[in-house]
């Protein structure tokens, strides 16, 4: 029969006697840098578009940048750019996203635009906050384009679960 002590219940000499006495021989320490983390992400997002001749090959840091500053999945925008351009292929100018209804065209760059849908799904932007602020991955694609493509949130998720998947 198992029973739950509370923590707080073992005397605090005790407690340090016992995880004194537990020792690190067998304890790697890893030790992982938020850099390198941004690194791999950007790594599994450039090898995805590289893999498939993307024009957003080399755009992979700044989708995880971009992602982190607006609090959104580091997977979603590149996701977007695939399902609505094929990697940039057939993308607007610089627009990749189909970002209103590919009637903007006045990115001077990938990263203007990459930078520009963050900031929309990301809720930073007053204009469409009331679409995307505080709202969930899936939400977020709902109002993206899930109301004219009911499948399109599927799509998408479906996309950013193989970028991950694909580097392993």
């Amino acid at each position: 029969m198992l029973a739950f002590v509370p923590f707080m219940a073992i005397p605090s000499v005790s407690l340090a006697s016992h995880i004194s006495s537990l020792g690190t021989d067998s304890v790697t320490k890893v030790e992982v840098s938020v850099e390198d983390l941004r690194k791999e992400k950007a790594l599994m997002i450039d090898t995805y578009f590289k893999e498939r001749s993307m024009p957003l090959y080399g755009t992979g840091m700044t989708f995880v940048l971009v992602a982190e500053k607006y609090g959104l999945d580091w997977r979603l925008l590149p996701a977007i750019g695939i399902r609505e351009s094929s990697g940039g292929k057939a993308a607007c100018g610089y627009n990749p996203f189909g970002w209103g209804s590919c009637k903007l065209h006045n990115f001077g760059s990938y990263d203007q635009a990459i930078e520009a849908l963050g900031k929309n799904l990301g809720g930073a932007n007053p204009k469409t906050a009331r679409y995307y602020a505080g709202n969930s991955t899936m939400e977020k694609l709902y109002y993206y384009n899930g109301t004219v493509v009911p499948t399109y949130p599927d799509e998408v998720l479906a996309i950013m679960n193989k970028i991950e998947a694909d580097a392993d």
